[in-house]
């Protein structure tokens, strides 16, 4: 469950929500990459890559993809992440991965950008795994399989990737790829919470809260909702509002209750701008 609009003000007092879970919504990670120095000899530089350094084949590309530098253009970036990947290089095969996953540079395409994924993805690469996770567990350019992407979120996770840990709680909260258990479901969202990522904080707080997989503690709920909360995670917010509403964790307060409906709402006007 979880908020699917906000509640008016005026009604603070009059009704309640169950707390929620983080979004459903799979979300890829931008590949992680090295940026060229604004001092950087561009000229010098493609001559390296053309001569088959495989750096600077990559780094050219990032160049590219960023406009750094350089003026952007993606198919640039594409036409030098591709040199990399030819010969190996993980984060040239994780950002060509993402370049066709998300139509930069080339017509979007997902079964292409699997096929770079899982290239990486099997060398070990955290981003390409959990990208490739997202394409699992969406049935995008490969075919819907829930236990896939949970095999390849725990190889993230491991790693120490927070946004997999978190995806991986997920799939233990709801029992979509592994069987259903809320105290693993506890541990992996700790973990990624643990590391300040704001989706692990809120759905840790909602555990605590509905205390499942965990004793029920109000407090705790609001310290974590709190965390997330600081980043300007929405539902966190507007959950933290009706703990003020309710009296639970906190004193009950209706002024606090209506400030965090306010900047819930405000964080969403935010995000739906970005």
């Amino acid at each position: 469950m979880r908020f699917e609009a906000f509640i008016p003000a005026a009604l603070l007092l009059s009704a309640l929500s169950a707390p929620a879970l983080g979004q459903d919504a799979q979300a890829p990670q931008a590949p992680e990459s090295a940026t060229a120095s604004g001092n950087t000899d561009v000229t010098a530089l493609v001559k390296k890559a053309e001569s088959g350094d495989v750096t600077a084949q990559f780094t050219v590309g990032k160049m590219y993809d960023k406009g750094d530098g350089v003026e952007q253009n993606y198919a640039e970036a594409l036409k030098w992440y591709g040199k990399a990947a030819e010969q190996g290089d993980n984060k040239a095969l994780t950002n060509l991965g993402f370049m066709y996953a998300d139509g930069r540079g080339v017509k979007q395409n997902y079964a292409t950008a699997a096929k770079w994924y899982r290239k990486a993805a099997d060398k070990g690469d955290l981003v390409a795994q959990s990208n490739l996770a997202v394409l699992y567990a969406e049935g995008r350019g490969v075919k819907k399989n829930l236990a896939e992407a949970a095999k390849l979120y725990r190889a993230a996770a491991e790693q120490g990737s927070a946004h997999a840990q978190n995806k991986l709680g997920l799939m233990y909260a709801k029992g979509e790829g592994v069987k259903q258990d809320d105290v693993e479901a506890v541990k992996w969202f700790r973990k990624s919470a643990e590391q300040g990522y704001a989706e692990g904080e809120h759905d840790l707080a909602v555990m605590y809260e509905e205390g499942r997989g965990i004793e029920r503690d109000y407090a705790e709920a609001v310290k974590w909702y709190k965390r997330a909360g600081d980043q300007d995670y929405t539902y966190s917010l507007n959950n933290l509002g009706w703990l003020y509403a309710s009296g639970k964790g906190v004193p009950k307060d209706r002024s606090e209750a209506v400030k965090f409906f306010k900047r819930a709402k405000e964080a969403s006007v935010r995000a739906n701008m970005r």
